[in-house]
């Protein structure tokens, strides 16, 4: 698939079938998120892979929203090795992590598994849940499955873009 065509096709799915997604379209996933530029090639990233009904349950305790996708990337980042900016006060363990899960996204859509993009979820929670080191901090959930036949489709707004003279300034 044409990188494009991943870019412009690839929505936010809301409602899955619950098919499992077959390791290797995962391995796929799971590669191109390790394949992700990071602060001084640190990869702090780490991706956690929730399959199971125990994990999935405690997903379940930390957010009402799972749409019923069967497996779920927790998008974490270890806070010990992330690179401080010198000027800003800040650090690079969130857009890191945001990178990896971004790649983790477009290459669900160009293995043929839809995916939905999560932020509404008790992170402190889950990671508690889950037995996650404290040195971890969650940024995200990635959905991954299949669209359900009834309702899967992209929001009425996926498809409406503003123009780029609105988004896009040359100085």
């Amino acid at each position: 698939m044409e990188f494009m065509d991943v870019v412009k096709g690839r929505y936010s799915c809301k409602k899955f079938d619950g098919r499992p997604v077959p390791q290797e379209q995962l391995d796929k996933i799971l590669e191109a998120g390790r394949l992700a530029p990071t602060a001084r090639n640190a990869q702090e990233q780490r991706v956690y892979v929730l399959q199971s009904e125990d994990a999935l349950a405690k997903l379940d305790a930390a957010t009402p929203c799972r749409y019923g996708a069967s497996t779920a990337l927790v998008v974490a980042y270890e806070k010990s090795g992330i690179f401080t900016y010198p000027e800003g006060g800040y650090d690079s363990g969130a857009e890191d992590a945001s990178i990896v899960a971004t790649h983790l996204a477009l290459a669900a859509y160009d293995t043929g598994v839809d995916s939905c993009w999560l932020n509404f979820v008790k992170v402190d929670q889950l990671a508690k849940d889950l037995g996650l080191p404290e040195s971890e901090t969650i940024v995200m959930v990635l959905y991954l499955g299949y669209a359900a036949k009834d309702g899967g489709a992209p929001l009425d707004n996926h498809f409406s873009r503003k123009d780029i003279s609105e988004t896009v300034k040359y100085l």
